[in-house]
């Protein structure tokens, strides 16, 4: 006589019955469907209409105007200078706080991830009172003949505070995962450090790093409030491009702010198309 479990393991299972939708269910995925068309659809097509809507054209000439064309160079060139050192920044803390245990590794976590909790214009002002003719380091910059607010370097420097996290972040949870015995073994086996970290670690974090990389190029690019105070916006020289769609609203000139909108909204829409790309090749 056969056991019951026996006869449990060979008799086929049945067909898993597709679950019907409740009332609520359908009503919260139309409601989460409408919100995402209300408050992200509608204002990117607002954005691309008023853009377009006095012909190609127009907005050829607005987006290829110097002062728009020159925001555009800065924008691009600060992402190019930022997300590098950023890069290389993540990679330091994330092999510190995981590879190492030390006192006060907690707060070196706690202490990389303050720009989420400090406002970009309160950081920017930090950096006027740290760096300004009146600043703390003011007296030291004039006698070396020295400025670095209302310059490009300043821009450089506040875009590097708020961004400095995000590589981080992407790093140290994978790595703490990950360990190091594949580290170890390889460096039992007669492996340099360098070797170590370009043929073992480096491949083990790539899409994590290169997903931090965009998010914190989106950032970079999208930078207004701590930007606008220590750049002061100079057209043609200081003003970066989301500056430049503010200057151009001032100006009333509907049409090139919107533009230059647009031109950031397409930037916007190919880091997230990136973002998913990157996601899909972390989890395969």
């Amino acid at each position: 006589m056969q056991s019951v479990a026996s006869l449990a393991v060979g008799r086929p299972s049945a067909p898993a019955r597709p679950q019907k939708r409740g009332i609520w269910q359908v009503i919260l995925i139309l409601l989460a469907v409408g919100l995402s068309v209300l408050f992200l659809g509608v204002p990117l097509s607002v954005i691309f209409t008023y853009a377009f809507g006095s012909g190609v054209e127009v907005f050829w000439r607005e987006i290829t105007e110097p002062s728009t064309l020159h925001a555009i160079w800065l924008t691009v060139l600060t992402a190019l200078v930022v997300v590098p050192i950023n890069m290389v920044f993540g990679i330091c803390v994330a092999w510190v706080v995981t590879r190492f245990r030390f006192p006060g590794r907690r707060l070196l976590i706690t202490f990389v991830e303050i720009p989420f909790s400090v406002s970009p214009i309160v950081a920017g002002v930090i950096y006027l009172f740290l760096y300004g003719s009146q600043g703390l380091l003011g007296p030291f910059l004039e006698a070396h003949d020295m400025k670095i607010m209302f310059t490009v370097p300043a821009i450089f420097l506040v875009s590097l505070f708020v961004t400095c996290p995000f590589v981080a972040r992407e790093l140290i949870p994978l790595m703490e995962v990950q360990g190091h015995d594949d580290e170890e073994a390889a460096i039992s086996l007669g492996a340099s450090g360098l070797q170590t970290f370009f043929y073992i670690t480096l491949p083990n974090i790539k899409w994590a790093l290169l997903y931090g990389a965009v998010l914190c190029n989106a950032r970079v690019m999208g930078e207004f409030g701590a930007t606008s105070i220590v750049s002061g916006a100079i057209r043609g020289k200081t003003n970066t491009l989301p500056l430049q769609v503010e200057l151009l609203f001032n100006d009333y000139n509907t049409v090139g702010a919107f533009a230059a909108a647009s031109t950031l909204a397409v930037i916007a829409i190919v880091t997230l198309f990136l973002k998913y790309m990157l996601e899909r090749k972390a989890h395969s």
